[in-house]
This record gives C-alpha cells, structure tokens and sequence, in this order.
C-alpha cells in the first residue's frame, strides 16, 4: 500500500481509506447492515495496510458508527486513523456538539477520534459554525483528549472553501472530487489552494457514488478498452484522482473482497504525475461522452433520504433517469418505473415540502426534477 504525508501533522496514511457509506446490506435496506460481512472487509482492509477509516453519524441511518465501533475491537483501533463528522446541519444549539461527539464516541466505542470533521460545509452549515462557536468546540474537544485532529468537509463553491481554510488551522479537509466534478464544488482549485496551505486533501466520490466504475456507455468503454482492455472503469477513475499530488487519501465506499482488492491494487500502483498523456487525453475524451448524456449529478449519498412525507426513493428515481439518458433503455425504464407508481412511492407523490433540498449536498433542485422525470416517464409509449 502506498502512503502519503499530511504535512501539518507528519503523519502517513494510506493513499486509499475505507469510506464507510456503502456497506453490505441486507435485502436492500440501506439501514439494515450486514454486520457480518462488513467487520471481515474492514479487518482485511487494516490487515493490508489501509490505515484511515472514514464514517459519519448520519450513515446507513446512523448504523455505520456503531458497526465500525465493532470492527475495531480486538486490537483494531489502534492500527488506524479514526474518522467520522459532527452533523452539522442537525445541530439547533452550542449544546449540540457534546451531545453529538459524546454520543458518537460510544457508538464507535472509543475514547477519542483521530480526526472530527465538521460535516457538509456550505454557506448554511459555515454560518452555524459561527453561531455556534464550533472552532472554539473543536479546541476544546482537542484539548480534552476526545479528539486529536479537526477537519472539515465541504460541498459548496471554490471561494467559500478558501475562506473556510484561512479561518482556522486545519491540517485536513474532505472534497468531492472525480473527472466529472474537476471543477465542481473546490475542485482543482480548491485541492491546489489547500495543497499550498499545508492542509491535507481527501477525496469522497471518486467513483461518483458507483456511476464511474460500472455501467458505462458503451463508447466510454471502448475508449477505455483501446488504451488498455485490462484496466477497469473503476481502476481509470481512481487512477486519475491518485495521479494530483495534492491528494493525500482518496475514499472510497466498498461493499464487496472484489472491490477492496481492485482498488487496493490502484492504490499501490498509481503514484502522483504517473499517468502517461495518453492515458489523461482518454479520461478526457471519456467525460465528454458523461456531460452530453448525463442529466442530474446525483451521487446516490442518500442525503436526501428518508423522505418522510411520501418515502419517495429519490436517488434511486434520479439514478434511473441518467440511465435512461445513458443507455436509452426506454422499456426497462418504464417497466421500472411503474413498480414505484404501483408502490404509491413515484415522483409524482413529491409534496414539494424541501426537506431534501435542504440535505442535499450537490444542490439539486429535487422537486422539479421528480416532476420532471415523473412527466416523461408517464409519456414513454
């Protein structure tokens, strides 16, 4: 396994860490881990060296803290940089931050957090951090031992990201970045500004949620195939990320020994400026092919979800829809479809009260787009 530096901090982690947002489920209830299944692949991943586990309270409903807690035990926690993130958007009060982290360190089952990032930060969530004193939090959380390191994540624009750099001295932040999102959020931008500032940079969704590692359309396959008919999907898209310096860890979400072998490999074979010209002239001429075929930039994170009013499957909906767009599946998309009207569980249910508006992180206009997709897909003959 490859390892790269966090430079404030002079410390190594694993150029790939377990993101722990998608694990095995059962019966496709996001909520229902399978426990099992996920200790064994988190336990391979430490024995092979990953040594940076990344959580959150909201995942899997709130489940995956407390299953990571389980797959440390016996020795496994201090193989490992522990991370997980205060839910910002559900703090009321000042008061909250205890209550979170207090909570949090007895669902993992430990008596400190390696680092504490402050989850999903945009223009709301930044203006609570400030209302809240959650700098000031952060300090006195480090100070008390509870937590070693604070960090941020972010979903927003480049000129807020660097303002939330220069406000405090973080030695780690956490950006959405793959080839379709190069200047979506940060972006370059923002990785090379924090790069400059000594902070660390790990990546989420280099694989998109899934969508860069499986069910390409066939020209992307065929561009990827004339390069190198031996490397994957999954295998570009990671590559592309590992190859920017300022990378210091990429996350990805593996829910299967298939996956964590793969991307282990890439791991340990992609090294920073690797990539020849030729292979980042494909990657290129591939995102092309995504941006004229691709509707919504859904990521499945499932912010959105559960939709309380209506338990309308929102992700699932707009995962359907790019599909129909990517492959011209007109038949399996309605087929598909029709179950969910059949469920009472289609678009067209949308109350439009913008409770997931507020959750979603890429800032989707949730309500038109079920209204949208549920027109024509009604329309399809």
């Amino acid at each position: 396994m490859q390892f790269r530096t966090i430079p404030k901090l002079n410390i190594s982690v694993s150029a790939l860490g377990f993101g722990c947002l998608r694990f095995p489920i059962h019966n496709n209830d996001y909520e229902n881990i399978d426990e099992e299944q996920t200790i064994k692949l988190l336990r391979h991943a430490i024995d092979n060296n990953i040594n940076f586990i990344d959580t959150a309270y909201p995942y899997h409903g709130g489940n995956s803290e407390t299953v990571v807690g389980k797959a440390l035990q016996n020795g496994y926690r201090d193989k490992v940089y522990l991370a997980t993130k205060l839910p910002v958007p559900k703090m009321e009060s000042e008061e909250d931050f205890d209550k979170f982290l207090d909570e949090q360190l007895q669902k993992l089952n430990t008596d400190w957090i390696d680092f504490y990032f402050l989850h999903a930060l945009n223009p709301v969530n930044w203006e609570k951090t400030n209302k809240f004193n959650l700098l000031t939090k952060l300090d006195k959380a480090k100070q008390e031992g509870k937590i070693r390191y604070p960090a941020f994540s972010f979903h927003a624009g480049t000129e807020l990201f660097k303002e939330i750099i220069d406000a405090y001295d973080w030695p780690l932040t956490l950006v959405q970045f793959n080839y379709l999102d190069e200047y979506h959020q940060a972006g370059i931008e923002g990785i090379k500004y924090a790069a400059q500032n000594d902070v660390g940079v790990a990546i989420m969704e280099p694989l998109r949620g899934g969508r860069l590692g499986q069910n390409l359309p066939h020209e992307a396959n065929n561009l990827f195939n004339s390069v190198n008919e031996n490397r994957s999907p999954a295998q570009w898209a990671l590559s592309w990320v590992l190859n920017y310096p300022e990378v210091t860890t990429v996350l990805s979400g593996m829910n299967s020994f298939k996956q964590l072998k793969e991307n282990m490999t890439i791991a340990t074979d992609t090294y920073p400026n690797s990539m020849t010209r030729e292979e980042l002239k494909t990657i290129e001429d591939v995102k092309e092919i995504y941006k004229e075929r691709i509707q919504i930039g859904c990521t499945d994170c499932r912010y959105c979800l559960p939709c309380e009013p209506e338990n309308i499957p929102i992700s699932s909906i707009f995962n359907l829809y790019n599909e129909l767009h990517l492959f011209k599946d007109q038949d399996k998309a309605k087929q598909t479809y029709q179950k969910l009207i059949d469920g009472e569980r289609d678009g067209g249910r949308c109350i439009e009260c913008g409770a997931c508006e507020q959750e979603c992180p890429q800032d989707i206009h949730i309500r038109s787009w079920l209204n949208k997709i549920h027109k024509e897909l009604q329309a399809i003959n």
